[in-house]
């Protein structure tokens, strides 16, 4: 499942709508929804500012870019994110040497993480 996935989901059930209610609010079907949901279609632009309509909030927090994130030496220096990546960089600076190996060479890191959890 994707953020923005996760995201439509979440903001649908707070709500506490269906999904064929959702998709009869944006004009789609539930199959549709669902697929938003689970990531295997991406919603349109203009489906995205109904959905942003209907849940108000802003295009940017289904897109990952909620949060803004100044640099530490630099506050000319700024990039946006999601709430959730902000939340996993901080745990993994906790450990300092997998943040190191994080940085130089991520996709490697990853495969290594991914083989022992498996």
């Amino acid at each position: 499942m994707t953020l923005m996935g996760q995201r439509i989901k979440a903001l649908r059930k707070k709500n506490h709508l269906t999904q064929k209610e959702l998709g009869e609010k944006l004009n789609v079907t539930k199959v549709s929804v669902c697929c938003y949901e689970k990531g295997t279609r991406t919603p349109s632009l203009e489906t995205l500012m109904d959905l942003a309509n209907i849940f108000q909030v802003n295009i940017d927090y289904f897109l990952g870019n909620d949060i803004v994130v100044v640099a530490k030496n630099d506050n000319n220096v700024t990039m946006k994110m999601a709430k959730e990546e902000m939340e996993f960089i901080t745990e993994v600076r906790k450990f300092n040497s997998l943040y190191e190996k994080l940085i130089e060479n991520p996709k490697r890191t990853i495969e290594l993480i991914n083989k022992k959890l498996r």
